[in-house]
């Protein structure tokens, strides 16, 4: 309350001062009243309550007294109350203070009465209102609408409580989790006590937890302490689909001061930490091209690294916070920040961007679409990652209720959905829980391909890159890294497209392999460990994604990049010279097999010619069905046997 109190009452004030009159003479019910408002403005509502209820009982038709009683109620989260206070002043004079019926149907959306609400708002927009107070009760009577129709056409929903692995007596909340659903990064606000393994000294602190899924269940939560968490508050994260990068908000203190060895560019800014096997780096603010001097929060960066959403207070936007975006540029640096526009954004507030690892599908929180009353979740698609985005679709009744809902994750395959909520049921205050998302709130399903890369010969980890290409467009889809220190990695692989993949590092023969996925298919996790060979002379490496039709030895177009990949290999490494070699299954003709693969083998050698690979560190040769690698008993075991290789000489 306090100051904050008399601002609310100032549109009533300035109107009685206008006619320079109360609504009643009682002298005594008006030094009540005006000793009820001091008493406010001090922070002490429960007197102001008393002095106020004396005043009433002086004079029954006191209609500011019974405003101001429901002002109070209301901000003790008492509607009820609130409700009963309004409704007494209406009856005793409506026409004297009309914005009471605006204050009697927010109270009344807040216990789900929209049909009651609706009835309040239709008299209040029959009145000579401000511009300003007719655009909240055209806004609140949507929403009333929506409710109504909303709660009368619920969608199935059935929250779990993640359990006591994650979730206390504390609140948690703001769920990040990787593309596996196998690692969970959250908030916690918790007394200094829990924090004491991390060092930590404030006796209430925001800081970062994470808890694996193991054997079906969520384990106990760690703190990701230093260099992460400070003695500050930490908050807004947000964890990549492969766990390797983490963003978060990092805010200054009273004085200005961020935490050391960190510099802000605003109030809060947007940080980066990258992780090498349990380390996490040290954080370095994300630049100057998406923070600036307001406020920056909430990031969330796309599955294939080129896109990061964020929330921002900055002027020039369309309400008191957007949604932008900015996109990675060539030279590795973030583009400027864009607004996500009116197809996105309100003259309310918009926060909380998810894009779903389809890079088509973004969820995020708001006040300003027609919901259940206050914050609201929302969905919106668009075509392809380049276009923009559709209209908002509100999740539905009872996902979203009379109060705030602020934050929704994801699962890859779009089945399941994580968010943090305050119900009776919870661990605490606020918990996090987990709940299968209706059909028609789903995104498009991403399955992803993970494992471990080592050394073939010495078997130990790898750092390696990774590079997922269309193969109808020859577009890189993604880019990413194995972990330095463990060789794991993750790749996303939306559907809807048919992907080269391709695993590399200076100084071994590349690994290629190929996923066909068309679109709204679900397909189970890749598991696929991948052991490099350092290159020298007997090396063999199988190009997974050259391609050939049936009977035929002209390359098709879908070949070009992993061709590409072996001319830039030999460019970087002038010494070797290589065999490629043709394979076919035992289908047909042997002498024909034999003659088809010597063709297929002498188009990939013409290709790397026209690439500028000197002939003469390019020899070919046929081995028709002479070497198979599998039984060709089956489809899967001849696919593998058509296939073309590339020996190291």
């Amino acid at each position: 309350m306090k100051k904050f109190l008399l601002l609310l009452f100032l549109p009533m004030f300035n109107l009685l001062f206008a006619q320079e009159k109360y609504s009643i003479s009682n002298d005594k019910a008006i030094r009540l009243f005006e000793h009820a408002i001091e008493l406010a403005d001090e922070g002490k509502t429960e007197k102001a309550l008393g002095e106020l209820q004396k005043a009433t009982q002086k004079e029954p038709r006191f209609v500011e007294a019974w405003t101001v009683l429901g002002d109070l109620y209301s901000g003790l989260k008492q509607p009820e109350q609130a409700i009963a206070c309004y409704r007494t002043a209406l009856k005793v004079n409506a026409a004297f203070y009309p914005n009471n019926f605006h204050s009697l149907a927010e109270e009344l959306m807040k216990l789900q009465r929209y049909a009651a609400a609706d009835t309040a708002l239709s008299t209040f927009l029959k009145y000579n209102l401000s511009p300003q107070m007719k655009a909240k009760g055209e806004k609140n009577q949507a929403n009333a609408r929506f409710a109504i129709y909303a709660m009368k056409h619920p969608v199935p929903f059935t929250p779990i409580n993640l359990g006591s692995g994650v979730n206390s007596r504390f609140e948690e909340y703001l769920p990040a989790i990787t593309a596996d659903e196998n690692r969970l990064v959250f908030t916690v606000r918790a007394p200094v006590d829990s924090n004491r393994e991390a060092g930590l000294d404030n006796p209430l602190t925001e800081d970062f937890y994470e808890s694996t899924y193991e054997n079906g269940q969520w384990k106990k939560r760690v703190n990701l302490g230093p260099p992460i968490n400070t003695p500050f508050n930490e908050g807004a994260e947000n964890i990549s689909p492969d766990g390797q990068t983490l963003l978060f908000t990092s805010c200054a203190n009273a004085a200005g001061e961020y935490p050391q060895g960190r510099q802000g560019l605003g109030r809060c800014d947007i940080f980066f930490s990258v992780r090498t096997g349990k380390q996490w780096s040290k954080p370095r603010n994300i630049g100057k091209a998406i923070n600036s001097a307001h406020w920056e929060s909430q990031p969330c960066i796309s599955s294939d690294g080129s896109t990061l959403f964020f929330v921002s207070n900055r002027p020039g936007g369309k309400g008191r916070e957007d949604l932008y975006c900015s996109r990675l540029q060539a030279d590795g640096t973030w583009g400027p920040a864009e607004n996500l526009g009116d197809s996105i954004n309100t003259s309310g507030t918009e926060i909380s961007p998810f894009i779903h690892p389809d890079n088509l599908t973004l969820y995020f929180s708001s006040d300003g679409w027609p919901g259940m009353g206050k914050k609201d979740l929302y969905m919106c698609r668009r075509k392809t990652p380049d276009a923009p985005f559709g209209k908002p679709v509100n999740l539905g009744y009872p996902i979203n209720g009379p109060a705030d809902e602020s934050a929704l994750v994801v699962s890859a395959d779009g089945i399941r959905a994580y968010y943090d909520s305050e119900r009776k049921e919870g661990l605490g205050k606020t918990d996090i829980y987990r709940f299968d998302l209706h059909a028609g709130a789903r995104p498009q399903p991403v399955t992803y391909v993970k494992g471990i890369v080592r050394d073939k010969e010495k078997g130990n980890p790898v750092e390696a890159a990774f590079e997922l290409t269309d193969l109808a467009t020859g577009k890189a889809f993604a880019n990413s890294y194995s972990d330095a220190r463990t060789g794991e990695y993750l790749v996303c692989l939306p559907s809807g497209h048919n992907y080269a993949f391709t695993c590399s590092k200076q100084g071994y023969l590349f690994y290629s392999e190929n996923f066909s996925l068309p679109a709204g298919t679900r397909t189970e996790p890749y598991v696929m460990n991948v052991d490099l060979s350092a290159i020298k002379a007997g090396q063999i490496m199988v190009m997974n994604n050259i391609f050939f039709a049936t009977g035929e030895y002209s390359l098709k177009n879908e070949s070009s990049a992993e061709i590409e990949k072996l001319a830039a290999l030999m460019k970087t490494n002038p010494g070797i010279r290589v065999e490629i070699g043709g394979h076919t299954d035992n289908v047909g003709d042997k002498q024909k097999n034999q003659t088809l693969s010597e063709n297929r083998a002498k188009a990939v050698v013409d290709f790397l010619v026209g690439k500028n690979i000197p002939a003469d560190r390019i020899v070919y040769k046929g081995y028709g069905d002479t070497q198979p690698v599998a039984p060709n008993d089956s489809e899967e075991g001849r696919r593998k046997n058509r296939r073309t290789e590339c020996k190291i000489l």
